[in-house]
């Protein structure tokens, strides 16, 4: 290499600007750049590998400097691991793991034409040598030229926001960072080496948050670090990593949408997009991401990815024809195998229930279905069913709601699917069957509260004509036909409501009263019992069981003028009024007690309050201080104890129970 004199005098003055824009480092990946960790002139710098850089030839002239070097990057990370395969973890989103660096001097026509263009995209300044620490031959100046004055460099200055580079670019050979970007990251250098610290120590905390587990606090970390750097394709992909893990999919989707906007070429980021759709149950958005998130794609996602397109399919095949088991079966295998997060899936699990007669087990599936958001507007044409995404939603919701008497409801929910998805004839054949129903329940119901029961019966009928599975239908035609005194026929639309809703409360009281008229005793009080399970605490259903057990007693010649309804604890004092009371038929329960006892004087008003929720029942109340002999014949040492007793049997001891143990002993004894 000729010595500094030589090169000075074999060299012609240049203009120190036209030098600095002819000088450029390029990046094969847009993301942040990551900072070196010193000089040529420190021992912190590590060895470049021999071989690893290209020659280079410098005319004497100078007019021109051709030379590549090629330098592997090691990505810093915050553990010390080595760099990883893409996954959804929250590790630091790597800037890029191989950078190709290339110092060509006068480059092309635009660098020699306009060099402050040249070096205002962010162009790195400096050929990076092919040995480690050299010593700097020219810091900012090259060597051979004159400085300028103190005047003219300080216009200098002032005219530019020059810095020296903290990248990986030879410190003193002329690495000077134009006040632009490097590295296309988003990252801003000039000026700003502590600016991409800041960032690298942001997304660094966010990390350590991401693997304990800490979703909530990583995130918090990441949208600061975007806030730092909004064009950096990595912040974006670290914090959808915090929302997938968070549960939010749909906001992740979309962070990951921003990150390839910055970044098209970003792999996890596809491979992350590819495992959010297959939560969302998008099988054709996820396979389009997986094929570009590596070749070969991920085997295990691959494997995934079939098996819910399996099982999506097949659901579809099976609703097309009705056979709703299959669907139900197709569609939890489908949430299982990876899209759990699919409400279109939730949605025709609910509908497949529904068609099983289930329909509140179906509103309860959809209100998992609230938790979700609807799509994005990149993915609102995606069909399901021959139907757009969101507009099934609403559809299934639009049957639930009719099935369960809401009519308002199911009429609001229709119309929302008809304006997302005018041309779908099976929302459109639904929406008119709901207005229909709406608009005749209305006319029947005026017609029954005037008396005309004749005319309600007509109209609820062809409300019946519009939906046939409809149990509110049925029920109010059965109370239009008791009205008539057609026990028979109110009976068996009370069958018709119940078939499509076997939980229906209303239809289950109805029949029960309508048997009663008719004496079937058996059957009215199979119905009350019923009620009695699903009404526990309802007084009245309790009278209404006991009068058709008592009348059910009779009609069997039983003796029944012992039998009483309700009424307060009873005292028991000698041995015959206790065998008297608990040889009563139906229940009885006993409670001995000592007045002197905390726990008895504790539990005393909750059995009080058991006496009235269960009139039914029979209760006695013993003190064993005032009738010892009937304490030691029960063999009662301990109190409070409790006793329970069946047609004069004893079925049940408890020694000191809670609250709640005591009245579920009450409630299955008495059933």
């Amino acid at each position: 290499m000729s010595d500094p004199d030589h090169r000075r005098k074999a060299r012609p003055t240049m203009d120190l600007d036209l030098l600095i824009g002819r000088l450029e480092v390029t990046a094969d990946k847009p993301d942040s750049k990551e900072p070196g960790l010193g000089s040529p002139v420190s021992p912190l710098m590590g060895q470049i590998p021999e071989g690893s850089a290209s020659s280079s030839t410098t005319s004497s002239s100078g007019s021109s400097v051709t030379g590549k070097s090629t330098l592997s990057v090691k990505k810093p990370s915050d553990s010390g691991d080595s760099l990883k395969k893409p996954t959804d973890s929250g590790d630091s989103e790597s800037v890029c793991t191989k950078r190709q660096v290339t110092g060509n001097i006068l480059c092309s026509p635009d660098s020699r034409r306009n060099p402050v263009k040249a070096a205002a995209t962010g162009l790195v300044v400096g050929q990076i040598p092919a040995t480690g620490n050299v010593l700097p031959s020219g810091n900012i100046v090259p060597s051979g030229k004159v400085q300028p004055s103190s005047g003219k460099l300080q216009n200098l200055r002032g005219s530019r926001s020059d810095v020296l580079g903290s990248g990986t670019g030879n410190y003193g050979h002329g690495s000077v960072v134009r006040g632009g970007r490097a590295g296309g990251g988003g990252e801003t250098m000039a000026g700003a080496s502590g600016h991409i610290n800041n960032v690298e120590e942001v997304k660094r905390k966010g990390n350590e948050e991401y693997r304990k587990g800490n979703m909530e606090r990583a995130l918090v970390h990441y949208e600061r670090a975007i806030a730092m750097a909004p064009e950096n394709a990595a912040c974006h992909g670290n914090r959808a990593a915090a929302l997938a893990g968070l549960g939010r999919v749909w906001e992740a989707v979309r962070e990951c949408e921003e990150a390839l906007r910055i970044d098209p070429t970003y792999l996890r980021v596809h491979q992350r997009l590819a495992s959010l759709h297959l939560r969302l149950g998008q099988v054709e958005n996820a396979w389009k991401h997986l094929c570009l998130a590596g070749n070969p794609p991920d085997s295990n996602e691959l494997r995934r990815i079939q098996t819910v397109e399996r099982h999506v399919n097949q659901c579809a095949d099976a609703r097309k024809v009705g056979d709703w088991k299959s669907a139900l079966r197709e569609g939890d295998a489908a949430i299982a195998a990876g899209a759990e997060s699919c409400p279109q899936l939730f949605a025709c699990r609910a509908e497949a229930l529904l068609m099983l007669h289930r329909p509140e087990e179906a509103d309860a599936a959809l209100s998992s279905v609230q938790n979700f958001e609807l799509s994005s507007t990149s993915l609102s044409l995606t069909k399901f069913f021959g139907m757009n995404g969101n507009s099934y939603l609403f559809f299934v919701r639009s049957q639930v709601d009719m099935t369960l008497g809401r009519f308002d409801q199911a009429v609001s929910a229709i119309e929302r699917a008809s304006q997302i998805d005018p041309r779908s004839s099976e929302i459109a054949a639904m929406a008119n069957r709901a207005r229909n129903v709406v608009r005749v329940r209305a006319k029947g119901n005026d017609l029954f509260n005037m008396g005309k029961f004749i005319e309600a019966c007509v109209a609820y009928g062809e409300g019946l004509e519009c939906d046939p599975s409809n149990p509110l239908l049925y029920c109010n035609r059965a109370a239009c036909r008791a009205k008539l005194g057609q026990w028979e026929r109110a009976i068996e639309d009370c069958n018709q409501a119940l078939r499509f809703r076997p939980k229906y409360t209303k239809a289950i009281l109805r029949r029960a009263t309508y048997n009663g008229e008719l004496e079937k005793w058996a059957e009215a009080v199979r119905d009350y019992e019923i009620l009695r399970k699903e009404l526990p605490g309802d007084s009245s259903v309790a009278e209404a069981l006991f009068h058709a057990q008592v009348a059910l007693k009779k009609s069997r010649g039983e003796d029944v003028h012992n039998m009483k309804f309700g009424g307060e604890v009873e005292a028991v004092s000698g041995r015959e009024q206790f065998r008297a009371a608990i040889s009563l038929p139906g229940v009885s329960v006993v409670h001995f007690k000592a007045s002197s006892n905390y726990q008895c004087e504790q539990i005393s008003p909750f059995v009080d309050a058991l006496c009235e929720r269960y009139p039914f029942v029979n209760f006695l109340k013993v003190d064993i201080n005032e009738s010892p002999a009937v304490a030691n014949a029960e063999n009662v040492r301990i109190v409070p104890t409790f006793k329970i007793y069946k047609n004069g049997c004893r079925v049940k001891e408890m020694i000191c129970p809670t609250e709640q143990v005591l009245e579920y002993s009450v409630r299955h004894y008495s059933l």
